[in-house]
């Protein structure tokens, strides 16, 4: 388990707001365990709340795929949709997750609307009906917008960084989440394997450009934020290896190791990208 000084926790903190960051901690390095290693290089500053949000994300991204019946996770998300209003009316929530949120709310003062925003993205890919898929690449682009880089949007309000610059990054480096579409219950369902890594090849190329603008944009942000940006990395390595496979979603080497590729290969890639200062 990580130390707790070393996700930025004050010693004077209560043995009930120790524990909730322990689990939320936890709960990324379980479910989310490349980002968490991505939230192991940013500043002290900046790593509580990033930890904290990040286990909100692997709760209301996960709540569709754990429920054993479709309407009890959505009932899931709606709880944390009235959670977000309770924290912010300063109403004591018994959940360690909500706990850890309303710590870090209180001393970074992150929005609301954003919070509101990736669960409400959640409610309505929840709604969808299985065979309801997304139409176009641009509505997986929404859906990427609304979750993925609002979560970085909120770890960058955490700690304090405001730059249109580094915004317009963040937007271009959570886009690769359009790849690999967290929670719900959506499938893709094509006529043959070589269609679907037709669409998949399709996916990444635009996933592709997205890095590559965040990427020409680095000059213009601003160094103390660029190591939030570090999940251009895993992003980075996971169109590399589908690359490798051909696209292919179910190729079983997709499944080894860090997104395809040994551990501690992933962990010295992300530390060089981390030192110099890049993503």
């Amino acid at each position: 388990m990580l130390e707790e000084s070393h996700w930025g926790l004050m010693k004077g903190a209560s043995s009930s707001l120790r524990a909730a960051f322990s689990h939320c901690v936890q709960q990324v390095r379980s479910y989310d365990y490349h980002h968490y290693l991505c939230l192991l290089e940013l500043p002290a500053n900046m790593r509580k709340a990033a930890f904290a949000l990040r286990a909100f994300n692997v709760e209301t991204a996960r709540a569709m795929d754990v429920a054993s019946d479709p309407k009890i996770g959505l009932m899931r998300l709606l709880w944390w949709q009235e959670a977000i209003d309770k924290i912010y009316a300063n109403k004591l929530i018994e959940h360690p997750t909500a706990q850890a949120l309303s710590s870090v709310i209180s001393e970074s003062k992150i929005s609301k609307a954003w919070l509101k925003r990736v669960v409400d993205a959640r409610i309505n890919d929840a709604n969808r009906d299985v065979i309801d898929l997304p139409e176009s690449i641009e509505e997986l682009e929404k859906y990427a917008e609304d979750t993925a880089s609002t979560l970085l949007y909120m770890t960058l309000q955490a700690g304090g960084i405001k730059s249109t610059a580094v915004d317009h990054a963040a937007s271009h480096v959570a886009k690769h989440g359009l790849l690999v579409k967290e929670g719900g219950r959506s499938e893709i369902r094509l006529d043959s394997r070589e269609g679907l890594c037709d669409a998949v090849f399709e996916m990444a190329s635009v996933a592709n450009a997205h890095l590559v603008k965040a990427r020409e944009l680095a000059n213009s942000v601003p160094v103390e934020a660029r190591k939030a940006l570090l999940p251009a990395v895993p992003a980075q390595v996971l169109l590399d290896s589908l690359s490798k496979v051909q696209f292919d979603v179910f190729d079983s080497r997709l499944a080894r190791g860090v997104l395809g590729r040994p551990p501690l290969w992933f962990q010295l890639k992300l530390k060089w990208y981390s030192w110099r200062g890049i993503y």
